[in-house]
């Protein structure tokens, strides 16, 4: 996307990416019970206030659970990029791991974590990384991602 939409917001140590166009509105991140609504709020503007939130830890936990990969993190110091990270999860050679996982959310999309090639009908390939997000519902105006029209629509599957 070459007109893609990027916004950050940042307290000083920790900034927050959020990329609107992935979003598939899963609520994960201001959700009352798993999410930050002190922080995440889409009522408000700007809808993202790190400001007297939790510990940017916590907020980058929170943000490692978006599950299309529209919120993202990374803090400010080099010195604190690795904080909150364990060791990449490559599976080892005939561990029966897979390179990637497949989640079907319920009534909502397909979600890929891992690496992959998306190819369009005319040829062209695109590498995902990280989570990518892809309709189930056929009413996406992004195909052959998800665009968080199953939840306006009612999608149940």
């Amino acid at each position: 996307m070459d007109n893609e939409i990027i916004k950050q917001y940042t307290n000083g140590e920790l900034t927050i990416v959020w990329k609107p166009a992935a979003c598939i509105h899963s609520k994960n991140c201001w959700n009352a019970i798993t999410g930050m609504p002190q922080v995440f709020d889409p009522r408000k503007r700007p809808w993202i206030d790190m400001s007297g939130g939790p510990s940017s830890a916590e907020m980058a936990q929170q943000v490692r659970s978006c599950p299309s990969g529209a919120l993202s993190s990374f803090y400010n110091h080099p010195v604190m990029q690795d904080q909150g990270k364990g060791a990449p999860e490559t599976p080892a050679k005939n561990s029966g791991e897979a390179a990637i996982r497949i989640k079907v959310l319920p009534n909502g999309p397909l979600i890929v974590d891992g690496h992959c090639a998306v190819e369009d009908a005319a040829g062209n390939s695109v590498v995902k990384t990280e989570s990518t997000a892809f309709c189930r519902c056929g009413f996406s105006t992004n195909k052959p991602y998800c665009d968080g029209s199953h939840s306006v629509k009612g999608f149940i599957g």
